[in-house]
């Protein structure tokens, strides 16, 4: 493979790719002898030796643009340019090597347009190791003294070797860029992910709390007026409440405890009726438990309220020095419990601390939610 790419690159990127390339003009001095000596007519025929060059300068310079600059050229054309450009420079240097102008630095750029084009660190060092080979077996065909074929092989190699690591650095940041592009990519996408899961546990719950109490309201409002506008002052509190949430939300700086939570479950089963049983545990949970848990205690209620059609609820938390466990059941109607995705979500929140969720089907009817994490050697939980 060459570096030539597959997609137009930014017009920023490829300006500052095509500059680079004219800067390589700057080595064409090291053509000054041949050229000197075409032009006054020391190499026969000097048309032909002239047009090579010319042809051999602008060839080198559209292969280095081709992956400096990102040009847009197929695999294949640009090996063929590369193995037209290289029997051009041999051939150019076998024809003329015998005189005293330094045709075996041909052999040099050689080396480095392969070093610069070629992907693969073994075909480079393959295609300047050849270049040098080719020095070494025009200079001694020519009978070229053994001190220029010496200068011209190491020359060659140096240049080689130096383009060599250089492309792959430059290979090497580029590759660290785009790496660093698609992790902030994904640290993006995977924020929106839980920002937007927090979101529909937040007013998921909150709204059904709302409907539950709009409801109370609205069998109280004919037979006790009072009970009703206290009720509907408690929506209001909800909807305050929720407002400062979502806001704490956005701004990152929940705090999520499981005791606020198991407070707010309390009261929102109460207000609709059903009959609530907590067993807590004698020891804290840990943070995470502690955090997961008051995600998984928001939405089992939410489900309870909205779904069970239950008369009890029991809610239960347990932690000991090898997990922490919390039980959601109801006498509900139970059934078949589709994954949405607030299920879907608990479940990915779990999994991040280490921990499963599971819904089963209770003794008597209902549903059963369970949630468990195994906790460390520390005493946090185990991710």
């Amino acid at each position: 493979m060459s570096g030539a790419t597959v997609a137009a690159p930014p017009t920023g990127r490829r300006r500052r790719g095509l500059l680079l390339v004219a800067s390589h003009t700057l080595w064409f001095w090291l053509l000054l002898p041949p050229s000197t000596a075409i032009a006054h007519g020391q190499v026969r025929p000097t048309a032909v030796a002239a047009a090579g060059l010319v042809t051999f300068a602008l060839l080198y310079l559209a292969l280095v643009a081709v992956p400096v600059a990102d040009l847009v050229v197929p695999p294949v054309l640009f090996h063929l340019g590369l193995l037209v450009f290289a029997a051009l420079g041999v051939g150019l240097a076998g024809a003329y090597a015998g005189g005293p102008e330094g045709w075996l630095i041909l052999l040099t750029y050689v080396a480095t347009a392969g070093a610069v084009g070629l992907v693969r660190p073994v075909q480079g060092f393959a295609w300047v190791g050849g270049s040098a080979a080719a020095v070494l077996t025009i200079g001694l065909a020519h009978r070229v003294p053994v001190g220029d074929i010496a200068a011209s092989a190491l020359i060659t190699v140096l240049a080689g070797a130096m383009t060599l690591a250089f492309t792959r650095t430059a290979r090497l940041v580029a590759e660290l860029r785009r790496t660093q592009q698609e992790l902030a990519r994904t640290a993006v996408e995977q924020e929106r992910l839980r920002f937007a899961r927090d979101l529909h546990d937040l007013l998921g719950h909150t709204l059904s709390l709302v409907v539950v109490k709009a409801e109370v309201v609205r069998r109280l409002a004919p037979a006790d007026p009072e009970r009703a506008a206290a009720e509907a002052r408690d929506i209001e509190r909800i909807g305050r409440t929720a407002l400062a949430e979502v806001r704490e939300a956005v701004t990152g700086y929940r705090d999520r405890s499981f005791g606020r939570e198991l407070d707010g479950a309390r009261t929102a089963l109460a207000d609709g009726g059903i009959t609530v049983t907590v067993r807590q545990p004698g020891r804290p949970l840990p943070v995470e438990a502690d955090d997961a848990f008051g995600w998984v205690l928001r939405e089992g209620v939410t489900n309870v309220l909205r779904h069970s059609h239950a008369s009890r609820c029991e809610i239960e938390v347990h932690a000991d020095p090898e997990e922490s466990v919390l039980t959601i059941g109801d006498d509900g109607v139970g059934g078949r419990v589709e994954p949405g995705n607030g299920l879907r979500g608990l479940t990915e929140r779990l999994a991040r601390a280490g921990g499963e969720l599971r819904v089963t089907s209770a003794r008597g009817g209902g549903l059963r939610l369970t949630a468990r994490i195994p906790t460390g050697p520390d005493g946090s939980a185990r991710g």
